[in-house]
């Protein structure tokens, strides 16, 4: 996993980089290796009901991330970055998750756009927003990627986890962070080809 820029974060071991865990883990690597494993786990689970507002996203959150954090599907609450670019702040995190998921919600949740390029354009908007606003402390990835396949199945389409190319969907993520959502639009149409 790549390390976030933070500001003094009271969820980490003292004098350490190390997010406090229910395993009690202190390395790194062997933090990003239990926490792959329990979201593989439960993964195999079937997600919480709901109706792909901000909440049901932060149960989502929760299901994956149970095992390993007590913060699970809670609003990240210090000010985080990557790469020098910062996330939005804490106290505009639910402002505008709520704001961006009322959109998702007028749209459909994208459901009425079977074409592939129509799809993955607004898909792309979306999943853009939510990555820039970065509402959680850890797990923000695996959890857009999950909400895009449940878009793309209200949708009627799928994705397919043999085209995810995590080295160009991570580009395609840091590149619409600055506001070109090209990259991400065509990375998700590879994912349904």
């Amino acid at each position: 996993m790549s390390r976030y820029d933070a500001t003094e974060d009271p969820l980490c071991y003292i004098g350490t980089h190390v997010l406090q865990n229910k395993a009690g883990l202190r390395d790194q690597d062997e933090l990003d290796q239990f926490e792959q494993l329990m979201f593989l786990s439960r993964s195999e689970e079937a997600l919480p009901d709901g109706t792909l507002d901000y909440d049901h996203y932060k149960r989502i959150h929760h299901h994956f991330f149970q095992d390993v954090y007590n913060w699970a599907g809670r609003t990240r609450e210090i000010r985080t970055a990557k790469g020098g670019n910062w996330f939005c702040y804490p106290e505009h995190i639910d402002a505008e998750m709520r704001k961006i998921f009322a959109q998702l919600a007028d749209e459909g949740h994208l459901a009425s756009l079977s074409d592939p390029a129509n799809f993955a354009d607004r898909a792309a908007h979306f999943i853009a927003e939510i990555n820039a606003i970065h509402p959680f402390r850890e797990g923000n990835g695996r959890c857009q990627l999950t909400l895009l396949d449940l878009l793309l199945s209200h949708a009627g389409l799928e994705m397919s986890e043999a085209y995810i190319d995590p080295p160009v969907f991570m580009q395609a993520m840091i590149v619409s962070f600055h506001g070109d959502n090209e990259p991400l639009a065509c990375a998700i149409r590879e994912m349904m080809d």
